[in-house]
């Protein structure tokens, strides 16, 4: 199994460079990837900043590389919760940070706007996120 940068995937979505993107297409369609949540946290990062991607763009992307058969996402449950969240409003990486931390106790944060939000549309058993 091999491991992807952001920019493979990158390439392989928006296909801005024709020659990367070939290769980078020819890679996902021909061996068993594996990207890692830190890899998912900075592409969203990317399409979003770099590109003008829309959240809901943003969240169907994410959505599309975590069912691909030869494509293991870490964190896959984590990530797809996540894309949900975003199209309650969530900042992806807000949401993720709080998908991964199930089994805690609670969030804890300083952003009373995350809190409140989390508070009317975080699906249990996530951890309650409260203010600190």
């Amino acid at each position: 199994m091999r491991a992807v940068d952001t920019n493979v995937l990158v390439r392989a979505l928006v296909r801005d460079d024709a020659a990367q993107a070939g290769k980078a297409i020819d890679l996902l369609d021909q061996h068993e990837v594996f990207v890692p949540v830190t890899v998912i946290l900075e592409l969203e990062w990317v399409l979003r900043s770099r590109y003008g991607f829309t959240s809901d763009k943003v969240a169907q992307a994410l959505a599309l590389l975590c069912e691909m058969p030869r494509l293991f996402v870490g964190e896959a449950d984590a990530v797809r919760q996540a894309t949900v969240r975003m199209a309650q409003g969530w900042d992806f990486a807000d949401a993720l940070h709080h998908a991964l931390s199930q089994g805690c106790e609670d969030f804890m944060s300083l952003d009373e706007k995350l809190v409140r939000r989390a508070s009317r549309s975080a699906p249990k058993p996530l951890p309650p996120l409260k203010m600190l």
